[in-house]
């Protein structure tokens, strides 16, 4: 056996361990690459954000290895490395998973590897999102239009705050102070037009808001999303004082479980058929729709509650519709009224079915019913 296939076959051994199985970096099964390094095994796509960080990386299958690389692998491997390089990452900071956006997992790469920020070592001055207070410039949608402006956001953890100003001029005070109580912040980079695009969605007085932003700087922009999740963790520590990590981490921000546009028809299921974008935040068992996928504030908003609660989804073909285009339908089943929505295609139509039937099939917590309540008063 030559040394080619020998070194190849201690690699594809190497990378069968449990440690070594997935990506280093976001956790994809099946890694067929490896910084020679780093030591650490990764995915194709985790592999070319590597390259960018000239941290060696050669494919497992296809490339030659000399034996003192192979011997580096099997003397470092994913655990090692993350024991180094994972030392002291903080409870809030968000490890990217295989499909989420690139600025999101390019960033915790660089976090890791290139900034080293969780090695444990104290730093100085101290990463700005440990901090408790953040400020800076974004760019943010306007509500009425869809240009993008400059806008001065401040965010204060001992006040559990989000504040940002419409003018550079400060002394005219605030444009809007949100709570960081009902706060999420998810990367949009496709629906807003850029990679570096985070949707920001708070509770107003009736509705839920949605500010759109982004930054140039794709540091900048992962850095604010840390800082409001460190804010969110530090708010929900002191809702829930018993909590465990394990329970609230998952409520700090959170990707809705699904979105796209259906149509709609009214409660009489006779009035025209309107094209609208709609939104499953699964975690709130709530069914936002809007006009268009950009808009600041719903139009209205469904609870999904279980099937015990009188809630039900089903497929259907309505008769005395009139205006659409598509024919795929679904029907949302609540005590109070029965909703019809088009779809365009079976496989979106099938993929709505299957994310509303997990809702509905998921117990409901006792916040759950304050936030129904809330739905049916403000009707």
């Amino acid at each position: 056996m030559s040394n080619r296939e020998r070194n190849k076959k201690i690699l594809l051994e190497l990378v069968k361990r449990p440690d070594n199985s997935r990506c280093a970096d976001c956790g994809a099964p099946d890694p067929d690459w490896a910084s020679y390094k780093l030591g650490v095994f990764v995915c194709l796509n985790c592999s070319g954000i590597h390259r960018s960080l000239s941290s060696r990386v050669k494919s497992i299958k296809l490339d030659f290895w000399e034996d003192e690389l192979v011997e580096f692998m099997k003397s470092n491997g994913n655990a090692c490395t993350q024991a180094q390089y994972e030392k002291a990452v903080p409870p809030y900071y968000y490890r990217p998973q295989e499909n989420d956006c690139v600025v999101l997992r390019e960033q915790w790469i660089r976090a890791k590897y290139e900034r080293m920020e969780f090695t444990g070592d104290t730093k100085y001055p101290p990463i700005s999102y440990t901090t408790g207070f953040y400020e800076g410039m974004l760019w943010k949608k306007g509500k009425e239009n869809t240009q993008f402006l400059k806008r001065k956001f401040v965010l204060s953890e001992r006040e559990f705050t989000l504040t940002y100003y419409n003018k550079e001029n400060e002394s005219k005070g605030p444009k809007a102070v949100i709570s960081i109580k009902d706060l999420n912040a998810t990367f949009q980079p496709e629906k807003i037009g850029h990679p570096h695009g985070l949707q920001i969605t708070y509770q107003d007085e009736k509705h839920s808001r949605n500010l759109y932003v982004y930054h140039e700087s794709p540091e900048e922009i992962v850095t604010w999303y840390t800082a409001i999740r460190a804010a969110r963790y530090a708010y929900l520590k002191t809702a829930y004082p018993t909590g465990s990590d394990e329970e609230l981490i998952p409520k700090i921000t959170r990707n809705y479980l699904k979105e796209g546009y259906m149509e709609k028809t009214g409660p009489l299921q006779k009035e025209p058929f309107k094209k609208r974008w709609f939104i499953l935040d699964s975690q709130n068992r709530k069914l936002f729709y809007f006009k268009g996928q950009l808009d600041a504030e719903e139009l209205g908003v469904i609870f999904i509650g279980t099937e015990s609660n009188g809630y039900s989804v089903k497929e259907c073909v309505p008769k005395h519709t009139r205006g659409n285009k598509w024919k795929c339908g679904v029907m949302v089943e609540t005590p109070e009224r029965q909703f019809v929505f088009m779809c365009e295609q079976e496989r979106e139509q099938k993929e709505w079915l299957d994310v509303l039937r997990q809702v509905l099939s998921r117990p409901m917590a006792p916040q759950d019913y304050t936030v129904e309540a809330n739905i049916k008063y403000k009707r």
